[in-house]
This record gives C-alpha cells, structure tokens and sequence, in this order.
C-alpha cells in the first residue's frame, strides 16, 4: 500500500505522523520523503545513509551552426525556456522541464539534450524502514522534476515485493504534492485544528477532492488552544466532503518539546502507537471499500 501525507500548511505535523506512521507499522515499511525543498524526515527517522546519488534533468543544447533561427522550438515549449533572437538561442536552464519537444520539433535537428544536475537523491535504512529522500539544491525553481525521480528509485526498490510505502508530501497542494501524490492508493491528509489550518483545509481539501482518489484526515495536535468546536468543524467539513475520519492525535507540550530535539512521536509517547496502527488499519479500509 502506497500512502501521500499531505497538509494544507507547513507545521501541521505532517513529517512527523508520516515518521510515526512507519515506525508504529508491523510490516516491512519505506519512508520516502518527497519534500525536497526542505527534507526533514531523516532528522525524525535517524537513518544510516547507503549511498547517495545525483539528480538530473535534460536540458536543450543548441548547435548554432546547424539553427535557422525558425523559433519553432520557442513556440512549441510551454515553459519559455527557449528563447529565439534574430541570430541567438538563448536556453533558461532552470525554467526547463526536461520534457524534450523542442529537439522533437526541431526541423534542422540542431537540438540535443544533456543532463544538468539538479539535487540529489539519498537512500538510507533505520532497522526494517527503508528511507529515500530527495534533496533540491539551493536555488533550483522546480522541485516536480526531482520527485518523479525520487518516485521511479522507489519503484526500482520496491519492485515485486509488497509493503508499506509512505511518501511525506510537501506542505500545500500546489504540483509538487501531486507529483507527490500520482500512483498512491489514498491520501492521509493532517490537520491542524485551528482557524489557521481550517483555513487551509477548506481550501486544500477542494483539491483533494478533485484528484478523486481515497482520502482521509488525521486531526492532529487535538486540544491546542482548547477548541472542541474547531476540531468537529474539521471533522464534519472532511465527512461533508466525501473524506474520513482516520484519527486523532492530541497535543501534549511534552511531545512538541521532543519533536524539537528530533525524537520522533511514538518514541516520546509509545501509548500512541497503537493510534497509529488504528490510523493504518482505517486508510487500509478505505482503500479497500473503494476497490470493491
């Protein structure tokens, strides 16, 4: 079973049941961290690192002595990463997708493309829990590229074997958590329940509908700020909107004081654990009444 933890903001404890989540499990796990912008899965999960590889996207290569100067390829990218002046082609590598149809369209074929390292991808292990991670480097615009291809390592690592893979989504629901999210079997999404992050799930609960996959909300740090009234909101807001109630999880400064020194939930309070195997057991139901 393949599951996406996302939230609407950053701070809702997404990393964090995403940790819990792999640690609480039973069967063999895979933690994948696919916020790439800033991965902070490994400080949680405290994995010994095997080996770490780099990340590339293709980008155009112009041979001017073959171009016309045509701007076919200007007008075919969709991205403006070409540009085509009276006798230039000038190529904004870091707007580039890698998608390759400037070289398809190319009448002269004066297009070839060659790889531009953009991050890394690190494979690491904590026990039973395999981890990945991507890491963009600093200044690169795009992180969508770098998750597919934190996804296609994972799908290398998993391939014929069965088992539970988590995927820490960034926070938000802008393209990178639906890169994230493609090919998942539901969506876990933690909710903060304050008007701040009600806020947010009103409007990213919009997007997850449309996606039209299994989804469900875990409601997280339950009594912050001692609002009932905020947490059944969320609750009939996620029902009224086609999602489920998967779990809760209350707010204890004890272990926000934890989180802080990189222990990660279950570990600080292990009564929890049996929460989210709870949590687990619901998603796998959910997944499942949907294939029926």
């Amino acid at each position: 079973m393949r599951l996406t933890v996302a939230s609407g903001k950053g701070g809702a404890g997404k990393t964090s049941i995403a940790v819990s989540l792999v640690l609480a499990s039973s069967e063999g796990t895979m933690l994948v961290d696919c916020d790439v912008e800033e991965p902070n899965a490994a400080l949680l999960l405290e994995p010994e690192i095997l080996e770490t590889e780099p990340a590339t996207i293709p980008v155009p290569n112009v041979d001017e002595s073959k171009c016309t100067y045509c701007k076919e390829c200007s007008k075919a990218c969709r991205f403006h990463a070409i540009m085509i002046l009276p006798h230039k082609a000038v190529v904004f590598e870091k707007m580039c997708h890698g998608c390759g149809v400037c070289s398809f369209v190319c009448p002269e074929s004066a297009i070839t493309e060659r790889p531009r390292e953009m991050g890394e991808i690190i494979v690491g292990r904590k026990g039973e829990v395999l981890f990945v991670e991507g890491r963009l480097q600093v200044g690169e615009a795009m992180a969508p590229p770098l998750i597919r291809q934190v996804k296609a390592k994972v799908n290398q690592m998993v391939k014929g074997r069965e088992e539970l893979v988590v995927l820490d989504a960034p926070p938000g629901v802008s393209c990178p958590f639906v890169e994230t999210a493609k090919g998942s079997d539901a969506i876990i999404f933690v909710v903060e329940p304050t008007p701040f992050g009600y806020h947010d799930f009103e409007l990213s609960s919009r997007v997850v509908v449309e996606l039209g996959m299994p989804w469900g909300v875990v409601v997280n740090k339950e009594g912050i700020g001692g609002s009932g009234a905020m947490v059944e909101r969320t609750i009939d807001l996620c029902k009224s909107r086609g999602g489920k109630l998967l779990g809760r999880i209350p707010f204890r400064e004890e272990i926000a004081r934890a989180y802080s020194k990189g222990i990660p939930l279950v570990e600080t309070a292990p009564e929890l654990r049996p929460v989210f195997q709870e949590i687990l057991q619901n998603t796998r139901e959910m997944v499942n009444e949907r294939v029926a």
